[in-house]
């Protein structure tokens, strides 16, 4: 008779070793190594092993797939719909992560009620709220639904009769992490048992048509916890970022296999719920303060919509040997690039000075376009200038101190345009439009030092 098979799995990467380890091999995490049992399966004969086909897959051409979007449920949440790509597909499964009290259990129930009223019948499935708790929120934020049902449940098999029973549109796991299921020995949470869930949920999808949505924990590093494959089961990853102290969340696709990667939803926080914001960059430039120095205006792109931030930076006089460099928004290492820039091309001491880069409300810029206001805006904080307010700012700067192109800068000056700026600053290589209209000045430089004699004329 087989004996149970005992090993040390990581609750980060899925990586198994037959002895315990204090840090994993695969991924480098410290003390991530969990001891799991494995019961041997019953002995069965080939012939019986060998599952039975009730019915068989049928190869198409590719000129006979439909390939008509009709089929998509609307969302009345229209962030959301943006992010989905135009509403959402049975059989889809969707997982939703971020740090915890970000707003996911809200979106959520927010999206759960309006898809009853619009599709038909929900469920509602939670592993660490009560329905009473949930009752609770819904009142808070006036909600009101009659073909909604709501259960507090985290074995796989109820979860799945109660699907048979009630036959929803759309079925919300809260969390993936707290769902087990009895066909693995291992505690809810881990690794195996993540991974088992989740594809036992994903063929409920695409056998029956349901949309499925799933939410994860993330760790303490942001991304969702649990094996990387979980990922890879699913049809798309959302990511809920914000500041919990900040009234603005993000819901950023990274992965979406029915519409484009990197679309962001901008949401804000109210006593009634999560409120999408219609024109996010006129809310994420309306508190800024005119003609102060060390503020620039950045145009960068989330997906395909181009977003106007207002990037700030503080130079002080340091105290200590090492000044302080600290970024909040921004990469720190191209923070580092830029201020090495400033300093070898351009002139500007900042290795006295204390450097902070700081981006308004909570955002996060990953992309390169904003290098040109990033160093702007020290350079402003530095010589206690302003720019002008009527300025904002597009390019990529290299080690050589010059701007280099950046991808949809055609886009970037529209969105400018229509919030008022009338000097744009962007790379030489881009060809200005005939369709911006009257009184628009695009200024096209080489290098961020043609870049600081244009916005900062007292430098020259």
């Amino acid at each position: 008779m087989a004996k149970p098979r005992t090993y040390y799995e990581c609750q980060n990467c899925g990586r198994q070793t037959p002895r315990f380890m204090g840090r994993c091999p695969h991924c480098g995490e410290y003390n991530t190594m969990i001891e799991q049992v494995e019961e041997p399966e019953p002995a069965v004969s080939a012939h019986a092993a060998r599952p039975a086909r009730v019915t068989q897959s049928t190869p198409l051409r590719l000129d006979d797939v439909s390939t008509e979007a009709g089929d998509r449920y609307p969302v009345p949440i229209q962030e959301l719909s943006r992010v989905l790509g135009g509403g959402l597909v049975p059989g889809s499964v969707v997982l939703v992560g971020g740090d915890p009290g970000i707003g996911k259990s809200t979106l959520l129930l927010q999206l759960a009620v309006m898809m009853e009223q619009a599709a038909g019948p929900v469920l509602y499935v939670s592993g660490e709220e009560s329905e009473r708790q949930i009752k609770m929120r819904a009142e808070r934020l006036k909600l009101a639904s009659h073909d909604l049902f709501l259960v507090t449940e985290t074995e796989l098999s109820a979860i799945l009769a109660h699907v048979e029973t009630i036959k929803p549109r759309l079925l919300i796991v809260d969390s993936i992490q707290t769902t087990y299921t009895d066909n693995k020995s291992s505690t809810a949470g881990s690794v195996s048992q993540v991974r088992e869930c989740a594809s036992i949920l994903r063929e409920l999808a695409k056998t029956t048509g349901i949309t499925v949505f799933l939410v994860g924990h993330v760790t303490k590093e942001g991304v969702i916890a649990g094996p990387r494959v979980l990922e890879h089961i699913v049809d798309t990853v959302l990511y809920m970022e914000g500041d919990r102290f900040q009234a603005y969340r993000l819901l950023r696709s990274v992965k979406n296999r029915f519409g484009a990667t990197s679309e962001v939803g901008v949401f804000e926080m109210h006593d009634r719920g999560l409120v999408e914001v219609a024109n996010p960059s006129e809310a994420f430039i309306a508190e800024r303060m005119v003609n102060a120095p060390g503020s620039a205006i950045a145009v960068t792109m989330e997906g395909t919509r181009p977003l106007l931030v207002e990037v700030q930076a503080l130079a002080s006089q340091s105290v200590y040997p090492n000044p302080r460099r600290t970024a909040n928004g921004v990469d720190f290492n191209r923070m580092l690039l830029i201020t090495a820039v400033l300093t070898k091309r351009v002139g500007i001491k900042l290795y006295e000075k204390d450097l902070f880069v700081n981006v308004i409300s909570g955002l996060k810029i990953d992309e390169p376009a904003a290098d040109l206001a990033i160093a702007l805006a020290i350079a402003s904080s530095v010589s206690d200038v302003p720019i002008p307010a009527d300025m904002a700012f597009i390019g990529e700067i290299g080690l050589s101190g010059e701007l280099r192109a950046v991808s949809k800068i055609a886009i970037r000056v529209r969105e400018a345009v229509k919030l008022g700026f009338k000097r744009l600053l962007v790379p030489r290589t881009y060809r200005v439009e005939d369709t911006l209209g009257g009184g628009v000045d695009v200024i096209r430089v080489r290098s961020i030092a043609d870049a600081l004699h244009i916005a900062l004329p007292p430098l020259r």
